[in-house]
């Protein structure tokens, strides 16, 4: 398994030295939200060190995609995963199939979501966790649609834009910082949004 995800990731960014990096970005992005195991994050990355006047345009397209992706993640949930009381052709053929996708995770998401509800989302756009595992858990528990497109729009869009902004603001220096600590960026991100989240609902609450 290790060695096919590192050839897919050798494919991904090989397409940052052809003409087409830009439509490989949106269609990896769009892909990413619902099925592919490697995170745009690493075409992005490329493509602005190659044209950091760019960077933020790659951000929105990877915002634009990968919305877009979240939203037939949500679908392939709500309407094509389960057969009566249990899982359908789809939902197996994800167990079984698709990397960083199994049952027991799907279940444990199902707790996340029955704890936290939809905010749960706002750190699934964030976090290494593999966002498609979210979108599609999202619209199989029936998760309100308005709130789960806001929170995968805002942290995803905030996620790729930061590391926009990494680029644009440290070039090529910070790439290594990037692949090293991105994780940990990504969390302490995460925790900050979604602290401020429920400071502004405590503080409308009362």
């Amino acid at each position: 398994m290790f060695k096919i995800l590192r050839r897919l990731y050798d494919w991904v960014l090989h397409w940052a030295k052809t003409p087409y990096g830009t439509m490989a970005l949106f269609l990896l992005s769009l892909s990413e939200a619902s099925f592919f195991p490697i995170p745009p994050d690493v075409l992005l990355i490329a493509l602005a060190l190659g044209s950091r006047k760019q960077s933020y345009k790659f951000a929105l397209i990877c915002s634009i995609a990968s919305i877009i992706g979240a939203i037939g993640g949500y679908c392939i949930g709500n309407y094509l995963w389960w057969a009566g009381d249990g899982y359908n052709e789809i939902a197996l053929f994800f167990f079984n199939h698709v990397p960083g996708f199994s049952e027991s995770v799907f279940l444990d998401i199902k707790k996340q979501y029955d704890y936290y509800g939809f905010i749960i989302t706002f750190t699934a756009g964030f976090t290494p966790i593999p966002f498609k595992v979210f979108t599609i858990s999202a619209g199989a528990f029936n998760i309100s649609f308005p709130l789960f497109l806001l929170a995968s729009s805002i942290s995803r869009s905030a996620r790729f834009f930061l590391v926009s902004f990494l680029i644009v603001k440290y070039g090529e220096q910070v790439e290594g910082f990037i692949n090293r600590y991105f994780n940990l960026l990504t969390i302490a991100f995460a925790i900050l949004l979604i602290g401020s989240y429920i400071l502004l609902k405590f503080i409308i609450g009362n």
